[in-house]
């Protein structure tokens, strides 16, 4: 069983930065790819950025250049370092752990609120 833990969100003025953190439990974190995702409210969940197991980097368009998901293998852990923030990047966003396409694991989510 792998648990999802996510800390780091908060309110935060427009341009400002946060940085999101995830804890896995389990052994199948290196091995699996690793992502953030996010739900505003009244909309669907959308992915934030994706990295896999070779370090592939993937962002939706709109976070491009402000926005840098890493991941540290020995500690279990994946982290989305957000820069230049907008208020259309509030919402609750959630650590995501694919393995290989056979199980996911979603974190309990933490909010993120861009104030103009």
């Amino acid at each position: 069983q792998v648990q999802l833990v996510e800390s780091g969100g908060g309110l935060v003025q427009a341009g400002g930065s946060l940085r999101l953190s995830c804890a896995a439990s389990g052994s199948i974190f290196r091995t699996s790819t690793m992502g953030w995702y996010r739900q505003a409210p009244g909309k669907q969940r959308e992915l934030v950025a994706t990295i896999s197991s070779d370090l592939s980097r993937n962002y939706r368009d709109s976070v491009k250049g402000r926005f840098t998901i890493a991941r540290d293998n020995a500690k279990n852990v994946v982290s989305l370092q957000m820069d230049s923030l907008k208020p259309e990047d509030t919402a609750v966003y959630y650590c995501n752990l694919n393995h290989r396409g056979w199980w996911e694991y979603w974190g309990q989510g933490t909010q993120v609120t861009v104030s103009s």
